[in-house]
């Protein structure tokens, strides 16, 4: 099976090939709740996102990724930051691609559907917001969920 693995501040990290725009999405219910996945490729969990098509809007994309790995339809309402980190590279194995961070995290409201597992998700599941540290994810994850909990304006990154 293919594997991603996230190295940060890591010397030994293999240099970046490519720069790929992608976006991520903190997805609530109404009860408060963060969706998340357990990613296929690594175990971790992780906000749903993923590359942006060409021909598609950074909201059209926002909705396609989280509808393809948790089958929640939902509506994007607003914008955690930007993150481009170039000690923050990705390598996928399965072709030995390493991109450079590049991502819009972007605030969402679930308006359909049930979580439900994808080829690139093993488990999807609501997280009280209180509960999402006992998650185990990449810091860089842990660092865009914690800047959306701050609630104190778009990050620039």
């Amino acid at each position: 099976m293919s594997q991603r693995i996230d190295y940060h501040n890591d010397p030994n990290a293999p240099a970046a090939n490519s720069l790929v725009p992608s976006v991520n999405v903190v997805v609530t219910n109404d009860a408060g709740e963060v969706l998340l996945i357990r990613r296929s490729d690594n175990g971790n969990w992780a906000l749903p996102g993923g590359a942006i098509d060409l021909g598609e809007s950074i909201p059209q994309a926002a909705i396609r990724e989280t509808f393809e790995e948790t089958g929640v339809t939902c509506q994007i309402t607003g914008l955690v930051g930007t993150y481009s980190d170039p000690r923050h590279v990705i390598h996928y194995t399965s072709n030995d691609e390493v991109r450079q961070e590049f991502s819009l995290v972007l605030t969402a409201r679930a308006i359909g559907g049930q979580p439900t597992p994808s080829t690139e998700s093993s488990e999807v599941r609501w997280v009280p917001r209180h509960e999402l540290d006992m998650h185990s994810m990449h810091s860089s994850m842990r660092m865009r969920i914690s800047h959306y909990l701050e609630e104190d304006g778009p990050h620039i990154g």
